[in-house]
Formats: C-alpha cells, sequence, structure tokens
C-alpha cells in the first residue's frame, strides 16, 4: 500500500492514514473499552466509576519525538538533592499551552535519576513539591497512569 495515494481522505502522514483505516475497521467489530488510559483515569479521578473516591491525580507520561519525557528539580532542603522524574501531576495549563507540572515520585525511591521509564517506581507517586513548567507545543504524545492519592491529604 503506498503511503502517497491521491485519494481524498489520505493525509501526507502515512502512519495517521493507516491508523485511521483500523480504527474505521474495529468500529465495525466489538468494542472493547481501555482498561487504562487517559479516559479511565479521568473517569476514575471523576467518581465516574467504581474506583474510591480518595483519589486526587492523573499520572502523566509525555513524550518528545519519540523520547519520553524526563524533568529534574530539586528537593528544598539542606542537601539541596536533585531528582529526576519521568512521571508527573498537572498543575495548570494556561491559554499559552504552557503547562506547569509537579514531578511524581516514589518516596521510597533511593535512586535519583532513572535511565528510562520502566526504571523508576510507580506504585506509590507521590507529589514533591518540585514543579516546572513546560511548553505544550513540544509534546507529541501523552499516556496516563491510573487515577491515584498522591497528595496524601
Amino acid at each position: 500500500m503506498s503511503c502517497r495515494c491521491d485519494k481524498k481522505d489520505r493525509t501526507e502522514n502515512c502512519v495517521c492514514d493507516i491508523l485511521r483505516q483500523i480504527v474505521e475497521a474495529q468500529r465495525d467489530t466489538v468494542d472493547h473499552e481501555c482498561q487504562i488510559g487517559c479516559e479511565q483515569s479521568i473517569q476514575d479521578l471523576l467518581g465516574d466509576s467504581s474506583a474510591p473516591n480518595n483519589l486526587d491525580t492523573v499520572p502523566v507520561l509525555l513524550y518528545c519525538g519519540c523520547e519520553p519525557f524526563k524533568g529534574f528539580g530539586v528537593y528544598n532542603n539542606s542537601s539541596r538533592t536533585v531528582v529526576a522524574s519521568y512521571y508527573f501531576r498537572v498543575k495548570s495549563v494556561d491559554s499559552d499551552c504552557c503547562a506547569v507540572l509537579e514531578l511524581l515520585r516514589d518516596p521510597q525511591e533511593s535512586q535519583q535519576n532513572f535511565t528510562d521509564p520502566t526504571r523508576q517506581k510507580t506504585a506509590n507517586l507521590q507529589t514533591t513539591g518540585i514543579c516546572i513548567t513546560v511548553d505544550l507545543d513540544c509534546f507529541c504524545h501523552v499516556t496516563c497512569l491510573p487515577a491515584v492519592n498522591a497528595c496524601g491529604f
């Protein structure tokens, strides 16, 4: 199949074209809801499902191109320890698509930096108080983890 067909419903992105065709074909079959994903995590956070209502955060993993985005920050303590995280809590998004993200980390995690997101513990993600500002136009992919109680209220 050629990516640059002259058909009217083709774009300049052959991956997009193929994925659209797959979606259309799948619509004709049984619809399977995602068990994990942004929509489900938001529903869980809002209490629209059977999840507990003490959830306060949808942890996100962002991608720049094909690489997962890793944020760095410094704890406000006497040692000023620099730490990294691939997982974030969205604090705010302004009208220019700039977002304030708070680094999420497992408090039991002793490693300060990780080589990839699969190396970072995610079972007990908590807020760190470390926030960074990012331009959301720089990201092309977001993965949502299941909603959690990260603020420890």
